[in-house]
């Protein structure tokens, strides 16, 4: 027996509806992790997702921006939203399936971008970054994460050389500035969270899950970014067995994501 965990940054569940169809048809993951909805609760595909087989739903929904949700194949329970920096963001969603190895509860979180410039003093956004990464580690360090946990999602953050096209290049670029990734290697750190993505593909591979928008040809100019993670704690890590990074994805339509989904199985 084994579990199947995903995540994408959507951008827009609605909007690419089909993909995330053919996605899981395909796939099959046995949770789906989604980023960026972009939808209230009550504009969720709800339907459409029991249809494909997805009938365990958990949404965090926002009006035309942010929001997550999580979908299941499998039974999921004890559902719960948390709010970070008192924003009215809903950037985290949680429920808890039955794992092989015993009862899992399943993080999905869609950390703040920060915008352009890595200075609290003069960028709000940058600053929001900083507070809901400060209010997660202090959450980390005074809750029950010791075990049978998963935290997945778009985290905004490419925290080693590898994972950007260029290290030199963006080292002053928001999502890769040494006050975020010093701050988010502390936070794994602190809980011993382990990087079950890198656990199989080594941080010597470059690897990305995002390419901007702007580039005309994504694949071949190739300056992604990985900003997008799975992690658990160091029990369920040691039943991880395979993490796939579906590439292909930023191509798979003419409207696709700038996220492409990351898939890793647990046995």
């Amino acid at each position: 027996m084994s579990i199947s965990v995903a995540t994408w940054n959507i951008n827009s569940v609605r909007l690419r509806l089909p993909m995330v169809q053919d996605f899981l048809a395909d796939h099959k993951p046995d949770v789906l992790c989604l980023q960026e909805i972009k939808c209230q609760n009550d504009q969720f595909p709800k339907k459409a997702f029991e249809e494909s087989g997805y009938t365990y739903q958990a949404v965090n929904g926002q009006k035309s921006y942010h929001g997550v949700a999580i979908v299941s194949r499998i039974p999921m329970e004890d559902h719960n939203a948390r709010e970070f920096c008192a924003m009215g963001d809903a950037r985290h969603i949680s429920g808890v399936v039955e794992a092989p190895f015993g009862k899992t509860r399943i993080h999905n979180f869609y950390i703040p971008a920060g915008g352009d410039e890595a200075d609290v003093t003069i960028n709000p956004k940058f600053k929001h970054k900083m507070d809901f990464l400060a209010e997660l580690q202090d959450w980390f360090d005074h809750e029950d994460f010791d075990d049978g946990h998963v935290i997945v999602g778009d985290f905004n953050i490419a925290p080693h050389e590898n994972d950007v096209w260029s290290h030199k290049k963006l080292l002053k670029v928001v999502s890769h500035t040494p006050i975020e990734t010093e701050l988010l290697d502390a936070i794994q750190a602190r809980r011993n969270w382990v990087d079950v993505v890198r656990k199989h593909i080594p941080h010597d591979e470059r690897l990305f899950s995002w390419w901007s928008y702007r580039s005309k040809d994504w694949s071949q100019s190739d300056k992604g970014r990985r900003l997008d993670h799975i992690w658990s704690t160091p029990d369920v890590a040691q039943h991880s067995t395979q993490t796939v990074v579906l590439r292909d994805a930023r191509g798979w339509s003419e409207k696709p994501s700038d996220h492409v989904p990351i898939i890793s199985h647990f046995g």
